[in-house]
């Protein structure tokens, strides 16, 4: 069975970018363009791993962080935080990985296998 990602952020074209690009290599994708859609899919959808923009309408990135690792259910979901800003958030330490926009897509899905492991099981 194929790892799922969760992909949020609020330009589509990013968010269509990641979605090919995690589905070209084994992953199941699924995706939200807001904080608030974000947290509804990550209980729903119970993804391995989840992308996240900082700077999103509705919910902040850095908001909806908080309310992912207060919750028992969904606290461990490794996270990659992917953003255009340029300023040294504190939510920088406490992600997994934070890769600035425009990203390495060849960093990105390394530190995804090196997180989740393959796409699709072997």
């Amino acid at each position: 069975m194929a790892k799922k990602i969760l992909v949020i952020d609020d330009d589509p074209n990013i968010v269509d970018y990641l979605v090919v690009l995690f589905k070209d290599n084994g992953y199941e994708t699924c995706s939200a363009t807001d904080g608030v859609e974000g947290l509804d899919k990550v209980k729903t959808e119970k993804p391995d791993l989840i992308t996240l923009d900082l700077d999103m309408p509705e919910r902040w990135g850095t908001i909806m962080h908080r309310r992912l690792k207060k919750s028992e259910e969904i606290k461990d979901i490794p996270v990659i935080v992917i953003s255009g800003l340029e300023r040294k958030f504190p939510i920088r330490k406490k992600v997994m990985h934070y890769l600035g926009k425009p990203f390495d897509r060849n960093e990105l899905l390394a530190i995804v296998q090196r997180t989740i492991g393959e796409g699709a099981s072997a």
